[in-house]
């Protein structure tokens, strides 16, 4: 059984904790669905004021819905749209102090103010994207985007992909 320590004290100190803790979660599995299902989970149980965590899985030209943790989400989002289909079409992290000064984004949960979205990479393929919401505006820092790609990177080495459904 895997008991989630929510991390406390300096950013940095936290995302080493966390850092530590999902290695250890990842370690015997190497299933992309259960990978990142536990990865939700143990980001929402983690991650200090956020309401939606969860995964993006690029099918054909449109990111649909996997693996989260929190209320109902969009089911579809089209590359080059909103947040999500942002970090997929310019191939980068996107940091959104504040959501609604973001052109064109998809207010899937009322609640979220700020949004960080991290592009999943394999083989230099984007294959989803892991997006993070919070109800407070300035919720995501530089600190907060280099470790929650690093987190992501672990996701990533730790799971085969191979059998991945994406019908790209």
């Amino acid at each position: 059984m895997f008991h989630v320590q929510k991390p406390t004290g300096p950013k940095e100190a936290q995302y080493t904790s966390m850092t530590r803790q999902l290695k250890s979660l990842l370690e015997d599995e190497r299933d992309w669905l259960a990978n990142l299902s536990n990865t939700a989970s143990f980001l929402a149980h983690s991650l200090h004021d956020i309401n939606w965590v969860g995964f993006y899985l690029l099918k054909q030209n449109e990111l649909v819905l996997g693996p989260f943790m929190g209320k109902p989400a969009c089911v579809r989002i089209a590359v080059g749209k909103g947040v999500c289909g942002t970090a997929v079409a310019e191939n980068r992290t996107q940091v959104v102090s504040d959501v609604h000064q973001f052109p064109g984004h998809i207010a899937c949960d009322a609640d979220s103010q700020s949004e960080i979205v991290i592009p999943l990479v394999v083989d230099n393929k984007i294959i989803g994207v892991l997006d993070i919401d919070s109800p407070i505006v300035n919720r995501f820092e530089t600190v907060d985007k280099e470790y929650l790609e690093q987190l992501a990177s672990i996701l990533i080495d730790a799971t085969d992909w191979e059998n991945i459904c994406l019908d790209v």
